[in-house]
């Protein structure tokens, strides 16, 4: 199993003084988290897609590809591309000289995208949501398959056999799909053969085990090889030496982040109850000592019924970068090595 770690590059409040820190001073600490993780072996960092005030990742691949020149193994992704308010031609250029300067460590996780800042601020209707989606999936399949498409749709200007370059480094650029709760997507990823990153951020691991079997039986009916399936996990993690600094560490963080989302969205405002739950046996928050996390992933991998990557979000509403640091080591140095030797029975299985 591949662990990794994804980043918003929130900006952050440090909790001793409550003042915001600079932009370019977050982002020197997004790109040294970057460079820790590779140091101490995760298998992969991913940079969401977000076009608000308190976010420095309006722009993934620019950030990924400074990371690419501070990185030798990790690999790197999006997490995710809004890709329908995206230009697909764009998308896959961006990425595809993201690869070019890593030497084949790229990828993309595209989705419709949770926050929909992105549509209006591009002149999109979000009445058109899904069928903006699902036409640039489709184009930007055709350009990966090919560096010159006959194409023609709703939202794009049409493509006349136009050369669309650099191609990348890799043959085929990974491309996931990232979902959340929608049975369409889960059937969508597995029609198209493509891997499958779920976003799971409340709730249980168990819970979603029904539609990963959607993705599995449509992946299965389109007539795909069975040993490329993969299915990634997102979900909102740290790592601290015990249980409670971990909940300690993380815990205002989350706080405030799903407050203000709260505000935005209609949610009624989270409690430290409802934290402790999902910290806890029958929650999807993987935030405690590296025994308790690494529990916590074995046992999901078994609700799963198999899962190829777990990403940590672990970027949080208030500065701590020494917390933060030893927690990507310890995700890397002990929680890591241990989940991978102890999901070994599905290669055995």
């Amino acid at each position: 199993m591949e662990i990794g770690i994804d980043s918003f590059a929130m900006l952050l409040t440090d909790p001793a003084t409550g003042r915001l820190q600079s932009a370019a001073d977050r982002m020197a600490s997004v790109l040294a988290e970057v460079e820790l993780a590779d140091q101490v072996g995760l298998d992969v960092f991913g940079m969401g897609e977000h076009h608000r005030a308190n976010a420095l990742d309006s722009a993934p691949a620019i950030i990924l590809a400074a990371a690419a020149a501070r990185t030798k193994s990790i690999r790197l992704t999006s997490a995710v591309t809004v890709l329908g308010a995206a230009d697909p031609v764009r998308v896959f250029q961006d990425f595809a000289t993201l690869d070019l300067i890593s030497r084949g460590r790229a990828e993309l996780v595209v989705g419709r995208g949770s926050s929909v800042d992105a549509y209006p601020l591009f002149g999109f209707d979000l009445r058109d949501y899904d069928a903006l989606f699902v036409e640039k999936l489709e184009l930007l399949l055709k350009i990966r398959a090919n560096p010159k498409v006959n194409w023609q749709g709703r939202f794009r200007p049409s493509l006349k056999g136009e050369g669309i370059y650099p191609r990348p480094y890799q043959h085929d650029l990974p491309i996931w799909l990232g979902v959340g709760g929608t049975p369409g997507s889960f059937a969508r990823a597995g029609t198209l053969g493509l891997p499958l990153m779920i976003a799971i951020i409340g709730g249980s691991f168990d819970r979603f085990r029904p539609l990963v079997e959607l993705y599995r039986d449509a992946w299965r009916d389109a007539g795909h090889d069975p040993d490329k399936q993969k299915i990634g996990v997102h979900a909102l993690g740290f790592v601290a030496e015990t249980d409670k600094a971990a909940k300690e560490a993380f815990f205002p963080g989350w706080f405030q982040m799903f407050t203000e989302a709260g505000k935005e969205r209609g949610w009624p405002p989270p409690t430290e109850a409802q934290f402790e739950h999902m910290c806890g046996p029958n929650g999807a928050f993987l935030v405690g000592s590296p025994q308790t996390v690494e529990d916590r992933i074995v046992a999901a991998d078994k609700a799963l019924g198999g899962v190829s990557r777990f990403t940590f979000q672990m970027s949080t509403a208030a500065l701590d970068n020494d917390a933060m640091r030893r927690s990507i080591e310890l995700l890397g140095t002990e929680v890591a090595p241990n989940v991978r030797k102890a999901t070994a029975w599905r290669q055995s299985a």
